[in-house]
């Protein structure tokens, strides 16, 4: 059986502000259709990593190659990276409030070509179909012509999930979801970005422990500390291991 594909690997990254080591050597291997979940304490750099990744910020050194290496996302501009198809939700939602949910999905989909055209101009059968399935896969679908802005918290990140997925990106970047969500909400968005894992690469960044075991049964976890890998693994060793026990629960004590 031949091995998958590696979407995205970055190998030697280091990155300073101002003499504060925010990645150093750090090297990370992510396979085509995998789900990864990257846990660590503040300052441990997942933030930095995900900007080098969007090209939000460029390493000092390094490499971060993309697609079984066809392209080196350090060459490459933020809106360059975008239509390789990398796409990244921050933790505070950032959808269009004023517009509706159906229309935070048209100004969303590949190959849009500005507000207007999106809004008046002719969305095609396919489109209409992709966004219909979109909704459907979100659960948002008896909530398409509301406005944005008048979702719950959980919705909001719901949507912006539906938002990746109408712009075609095959990495979803996706910064803490479950913060700020009732015990259901974190749940249903655990059972969602399972429901895309495989169709899709995702990278979710995460600190509810709780969470991660849900999305994470048989998945590779990642341990960042102080910019590069302190621990990788299933989340059955990562939870127990003492060292990710000292540094991200604050404690030298079996993890619970």
């Amino acid at each position: 059986m031949n091995p998958k594909p590696i979407l995205l690997a970055a190998e030697g990254l280091n990155k300073s502000f101002d003499g504060y080591k925010a990645i150093h050597e750090l090297n990370f291997y992510l396979d085509e259709g995998e789900l990864r979940t990257v846990i660590g304490p503040n300052g441990a750099g997942k933030t930095t990593f995900l900007d080098l990744i969007t090209g939000r910020t460029k390493p000092d050194t390094g490499t971060l190659a993309w697609d079984d290496s066809k392209h080196d996302l350090l060459r490459l501009n933020e809106y360059e990276i975008y239509r390789l198809g990398i796409g990244r939700k921050f933790q505070t939602p950032t959808v269009y409030t004023d517009h509706t949910v159906m229309e935070n999905l048209i100004l969303s989909l590949a190959g849009s070509r500005g507000i207007f055209h999106c809004l008046f101009g002719k969305t095609s059968s396919n489109q209409l179909d992709r966004i219909e399935s979109i909704l459907e896969t979100i659960k948002l679908t008896s909530h398409a012509h509301r406005k944005a802005g008048t979702l719950a918290h959980g919705q909001k990140q719901w949507l912006e999930i539906g938002m990746l997925l109408a712009q075609d990106a095959r990495l979803l970047l996706v910064d803490e979801p479950a913060a700020g969500m009732t015990d259901e909400e974190t749940h249903r968005t655990g059972e969602l970005l399972l429901s895309l894992a495989g169709k899709h690469t995702i990278v979710v960044i995460e600190h509810d422990m709780t969470f991660v075991r849900q999305i994470s049964q048989g998945r590779k976890v990642t341990v960042l500390h102080q910019g590069q890998v302190l621990c990788e693994g299933p989340v059955e060793k990562v939870q127990n291991d003492e060292r990710v026990i000292e540094v991200y629960l604050g404690r030298k004590s079996k993890a619970a």
